[in-house]
């Protein structure tokens, strides 16, 4: 992406490699590194199907992206076996999805049903996770939403050793007052305490509209 974590992560003192699919999404995270005084070792332009990096080079591979704009299981996978590739031994990776229900649930919460279009593309997504945005519309983008059982084969389908599924909104962001007590200390900790207990639980996870997963390479 734009560099959020990059930067982050890079401002603890790691060193950090971006890549991204977009040539404005590399030039915002230069820049944002530079408007923070922080350094990445580099940030290009690239494809996750096939990384610019060299075997048993990495500590941790962040895939926060590609695991649903990539909407072919072949190409996922391909994803997964670089991020493998590039891992040293034990190395961690952590890979983001988009839950199955995250569209469903986001289309009923807000009031967004009175277009018959978005239930067209929800119903779809809800058979097969193929996320198919009608042109003219900005019902996100054209993307795979993974049920969290699928998240898990495809991790364990390439070699890694799954360690978690967790999800990362979890029940919180179905708040009605979100903000409100977000912005309290005391209602803040009351949420990210729910969401601590609750965010690897297997009947719950498909309510979080982001999912993590977390596994080392053997």
């Amino acid at each position: 992406g734009a560099g959020v974590y990059a930067i982050w992560l890079a401002s603890q003192g790691y060193q950090v490699h971006l890549l991204d699919a977009m040539p404005l999404h590399v030039e915002q995270a230069l820049e944002a590194a530079k408007q923070n005084s922080v350094t990445l070792q580099d940030a290009v332009v690239g494809d996750a199907r096939q990384l610019p990096y060299p075997e048993a080079s990495a500590d941790a591979v962040l895939l926060l992206g590609p695991l649903y704009h990539l909407t072919e299981y072949s190409d996922r996978m391909r994803a997964l076996q670089e991020a493998s590739r590039v891992l040293k031994p034990n190395g961690v990776l952590c890979a983001a999805a988009i839950s199955r229900f995250a569209s469903t649930l986001d289309g009923l919460f807000n009031e967004y049903y009175g277009d018959p279009e978005l239930i067209t593309v929800n119903d779809r997504t809800l058979q097969d996770g193929l996320h198919l945005n009608p042109e003219g519309k900005e019902f996100f983008t054209t993307s795979f939403f993974h049920h969290p059982d699928e998240l898990r084969q495809e991790i364990l389908g390439t070699g890694f050793k799954l360690e978690a599924v967790v999800g990362i909104e979890g029940v919180g962001w179905l708040l009605q007052n979100f903000n409100g007590m977000w912005d309290d200390p005391i209602k803040r900790e009351w949420i990210l305490q729910v969401v601590l207990k609750l965010e690897s639980e297997p009947t719950l996870l498909g309510i979080s509209s982001h999912l993590m997963a977390v596994a080392r390479k053997p």
